[in-house]
């Protein structure tokens, strides 16, 4: 039960962080910014092997945006539904 609890709260913060890069992605802010160096520093762990298999796709290759917050997403949505969290 404890083990399910911590998964969650690890799931949520992780949607809720990568969902805060997307919207900050559409905001003229610097990547200088402490907030935004913290923040990429969280996220770019989870999103960049997503990217690195998206880009090595034939569909990947032609892409102009970065799918990898959706991707992150649904893989959430799945490990939840598996664990009934």
């Amino acid at each position: 039960m404890l083990v399910k609890q911590a998964l969650s709260l690890l799931l949520t913060v992780i949607e809720i962080l990568i969902f805060i890069r997307v919207i900050v992605s559409w905001l003229p802010i610097g990547r200088d910014n402490p907030f935004i160096r913290t923040l990429y520093l969280l996220t770019e762990p989870i999103l960049e092997p997503i990217r690195r298999l998206v880009e090595k796709s034939p569909i990947g290759a032609n892409m102009m945006f970065d799918f990898s917050p959706l991707i992150v997403w649904l893989v959430i949505r799945v490990i939840r539904n598996i664990f009934y969290i």
